[in-house]
């Protein structure tokens, strides 16, 4: 333990000064366990966010309906193609021709979604490998078969698509054993957590209840004597609604999970009596009630983000000497630094501990990794992106089955159903995704507030976590000295 210490990068240089440091953080910890624990500090927050989602909500529900009703066993049923009579065209479909399609890909998304959960204690690292090498393929094969169905803008998204992922995977290639060892002890956290479990399942069956809805609309835009611009204009609003709505869901299962695994290594194991009664419904309780408004707000930027900054990391460390290209990365990498400083999924931790705002939770949980040395390991992780190609891939088998009967039924509408029906999987697969993911982003936070929760929880993972952040801190002070250099040489050359 000794020795893991001393290499540990967040104790300071003096003994003393170390001595101060943890007792400072075991204190915020200690507090924070208080803090989730007691309800009587929380105040709502965000609550703007909070009604313009409610609104979006209520009016999209019936937009829907009517969208749905219009084509519902009659045409034009509430004569509302009308106002639409410059676009339409002779289309002869009905909702009910295309609402089975979209029960199959909710099916079909249910379906991996709970596998996933079912097998997580047995073969999660199993599926985690096999996801990140099969991806690149099963892209290359849906955009063989796009161009062979005449798919040809899908076809080119699908192959760009494949050539990202086959790049990113190896710019990323040798993050990928620390990745998985520490998704690995995420699962071994969220296993020992039975009933966090449970609530990824109630979640997953709410979102299902609002897919019936969704696409119940859904089945009348694409049934609609729309022109095809008009449908897709349609479909792209509603496209964007789902994401956000699934995006909310999944992030308030990230902060009642999050609370659990704080919870449960500030009192050093899930059997200990010190943990307070009731933390999950209090967790619950405080996600959908006064922290709802900021899981909100978040939902809305910080995917887009981090899935921009992950791309931008794996190009920026493959650039080599190329000073023009390094240029105009390194300007895109510090914007999006910037945006994440205040955008970060790292935040729900905070949302679900302190009951802050999104903004304050994401600045405070930035400066907290940033102050401690965290951040060079946090940038290191790659288990958020093995995360989302699980997500992808649970979409894109959605999205292959229903497209592919679609295809037999109606040729002309297998783009609109099909890439719908992936966005259905992907929400769904993700609702299951997420408990990982809460569990990789509380054990950081933890690891940066108070190093000693971890060891306490994991002996030797504590030590495999603090020579790794050893290695990058040093990693990164070899290039800063390099950079340094180079530019005293230039400037005793010019």
């Amino acid at each position: 333990m000794s020795d893991s210490q001393s290499r540990s990068p967040i104790s300071s240089s003096s003994s003393s000064s170390a001595t101060d440091q943890n007792v400072s953080r075991s204190q915020r910890s200690g507090d924070g366990g208080q803090t989730l624990a007691s309800g009587s500090s929380r105040h709502w927050r965000d609550i703007f966010w909070l009604a313009v989602f409610m609104l979006h909500m209520v009016l999209l529900g019936f937009g829907l309906t009517v969208l749905g009703l219009n084509r519902f066993q009659k045409k034009d049923r509430l004569n509302i193609d009308k106002y639409a009579a410059g676009i339409t065209e002779h289309h002869e479909g009905l909702t009910e021709d295309y609402w089975p399609m979209y029960a199959v890909a909710g099916g079909v998304g249910t379906a991996l979604g709970c596998a996933w959960l079912l097998l997580l204690g047995s073969r999660a690292n199993q599926m985690m490998k096999f996801t990140v090498h099969i991806l690149t393929t099963y892209l290359a094969v849906i955009s063989v078969l796009c161009f062979w169905g005449e798919q040809f803008f899908w076809g080119v998204v699908f192959a760009i698509g494949a050539a990202l992922q086959f790049l990113y995977i190896i710019s990323v290639i040798d993050r990928l054993p620390f990745t998985m060892l520490v998704l690995q002890k995420s699962v071994k956290m969220v296993w020992s957590l039975p009933e966090v479990m449970r609530v990824a399942y109630a979640f997953m069956f709410v979102m299902l209840l609002w897919m019936g809805l969704w696409s119940f609309g859904a089945a009348g835009v694409v049934a609609s004597s729309l022109g095809e611009s008009g449908c897709w204009w349609l479909l792209v609003v509603l496209s964007v609604s789902l994401f956000w709505t699934g995006a909310v869901l999944c992030n308030t299962v990230h902060v009642i999970v999050s609370g659990m695994v704080f919870l449960v290594l500030i009192h050093g194991g899930r059997e200990a009596s010190s943990i307070p009664p009731n933390s999950l419904i209090k967790s619950l309780q405080y996600a959908v009630t006064t922290s709802f408004g900021s899981i909100c707000y978040g939902s809305l930027f910080t995917a887009a983000i981090r899935t921009l900054r992950w791309e931008i990391r794996g190009v920026r460390s493959k650039i080599g000497n190329n000073e023009c290209l390094l240029c105009c990365v390194d300007f895109l990498f510090h914007l999006v630094e910037t945006l994440v400083r205040f955008f970060n999924k790292y935040a729900y931790v905070q949302i679900a501990v302190y009951g802050k705002s999104f903004n304050h939770s994401a600045r405070d949980a930035w400066e907290l990794f940033q102050s401690t040395g965290v951040e060079a390991l946090v940038a290191y992780d790659c288990s958020g992106a093995v995360l989302l190609m699980g997500t992808l891939m649970g979409g894109l088998v959605t999205g292959t089955c229903t497209g592919v009967w679609t295809w037999f039924e109606s040729r002309d509408r297998v783009s609109m159903v099909g890439s719908t029906a992936m966005l259905m999987g992907m929400v769904l697969v993700g609702l299951a995704m997420v408990v990982v993911e809460s569990a990789v982003t509380s054990i950081y936070i933890c690891y940066a507030e108070d190093p000693l929760l971890i060891h306490r929880w994991d002996a030797e993972f504590f030590n495999q976590m603090s020579e790794m952040l050893h290695q990058r801190l040093q990693h990164r002070s070899a290039r800063a000295r390099e950079v340094l250099t180079h530019t005293r040489l230039d400037g005793h050359s010019a």
